[in-house]
């Protein structure tokens, strides 16, 4: 496909999906570089790049590389056309009577065209080849509830192919404030995130199992494998920008049975360094990947219908919520970070926020991480309507 060898139709019989071989995933990294090595360098980010496919989310094949080629060309040959990644992630679906049923979620990421074979359609049919192939994909592990995606390129495109953009993409920035971490809060290691996602899923699994006025609602559990993949992520800027990793990974506060705690991620888009280098989030930012708000009625469910919690009732929340969230904040500035991000939390936490005295302001996303979603119905097509996505927070992002 050099100069003067016609491209393929993007419409041809002989164009399929495939899994590229390890010379064609460095091919893949090269070309994406540019646009997504963030703070690395080139070579580093070569290195993350291999590095991400080993770690959990992605090791066991959870994480499967697709790419676009010509089926009568031998790797090595063939030209990837386009690409792209698919998560496999627990998921859970229930009913209007709280019938809860286990599932997958693939999740897909890193969509990339190189640019001599942009405005080709290959975008296009590689996205409708990986429709079709994830709905069956990996179901030893479970049955295929949907697909989901984050564009960065606004809602349209995806739309058109069937990924249809969440009614809400919002979230709550705060900025960073240099100061000692709040006495009422707890900074959180690594070695305690298990029992705090075990925690969690539990919630999860009660509150999905209660009765709802939505007829059909899907989450993507917030596991230990999701809060990993982002933590690893992030060891390989923060080695290489300050020669050392961050040792907390959130915050706790109050007491059990009424406790907050947030597990958070610190990303950065450039290095601090070199504030040109920072992309249209405008900043590095500290990502709460996961909120959790014990005795929060409201959460891990739809918000559409719900009544406004009686925050008074909720004093010791609010006070461990405010140190949680400064906690966050002191971290952000004590790692050059510009913001803390807080994507859709649960009603209660909006109105308790609401009557802080946080500094916090709400992004409503019109074109960058647009959490997008292809739902399946039991037999693989597609419904015909949408079940209800609960908890579209950061951690579920990829």
């Amino acid at each position: 496909m050099g100069l003067g060898i016609e491209f393929p139709s993007s419409e041809s019989p002989d164009l399929c999906l495939s899994q590229p071989t390890p010379e064609e995933c460095t091919q893949i990294s090269s070309n994406t570089a540019a646009s997504w090595k963030d703070s690395l360098t080139i070579p580093l980010y070569l290195a993350e790049s291999q590095y991400l496919a080993t770690v959990p989310l992605a090791k066991d094949e959870g994480m499967t590389t697709w790419v676009l080629v010509d089926k009568n060309l031998l790797p090595g040959q063939r030209k990837v056309l386009c690409s792209c990644e698919s998560f496999r992630k627990r998921a859970l679906a229930s009913d209007e009577e709280g019938n809860v049923t286990e599932g997958l979620v693939h999740g897909i990421a890193s969509v990339f065209c190189p640019s001599e074979f942009r405005g080709r359609g290959y975008g296009t049919r590689h996205m409708k080849e990986v429709a079709k192939v994830l709905r069956g994909w990996q179901s030893e592990y479970g049955q295929s509830v949907g697909s989901v995606l984050y564009s960065d390129i606004g809602k349209e495109y995806y739309s058109r192919l069937g990924w249809l953009p969440n009614p809400r993409n919002g979230h709550f920035v705060f900025p960073p404030v240099k100061m000692e971490k709040p006495v009422l809060a707890r900074l959180v290691p690594e070695s305690e995130l298990e029992a705090l996602c075990i925690r969690d899923e539990a919630m999860v699994y009660r509150a999905m199992a209660t009765p709802s006025k939505t007829r059909k609602r899907v989450v993507i559990l917030p596991d230990l494998d999701h809060m990993l993949w982002h933590i690893r992520k992030e060891d390989f800027a923060t080695e290489y920008i300050f020669g050392k990793r961050p040792q907390a990974k959130g915050a706790i506060a109050g007491s059990p049975g009424k406790q907050v705690w947030a597990i958070w991620v610190h990303r950065y888009y450039g290095h601090p360094n070199h504030p040109d280098e920072k992309d249209e989030n405008g900043g590095n930012i500290l990502y709460i990947l996961r909120l959790v708000v014990e005795g929060d009625d409201t959460a891990n469910k739809p918000h559409e219908d719900q009544f406004l919690p009686q925050t008074d009732a909720h004093r010791e929340q609010a006070a461990a919520l405010e140190a949680v969230l400064q906690a966050a904040q002191a971290e952000a500035a004590e790692w050059r970070l510009d913001y803390v991000n807080l994507w859709e939390p649960s009603p209660l936490v909006q109105s308790l926020i609401g009557q802080s005295g946080l500094d916090a302001s709400w992004v409503e996303r019109q074109e960058n991480s647009i959490a997008s979603a292809l739902w399946f119905e039991e037999g693989g097509d597609a419904v015909e309507e949408a079940p209800s996505w609960v908890n579209n927070e950061h951690y579920a992002w990829c």
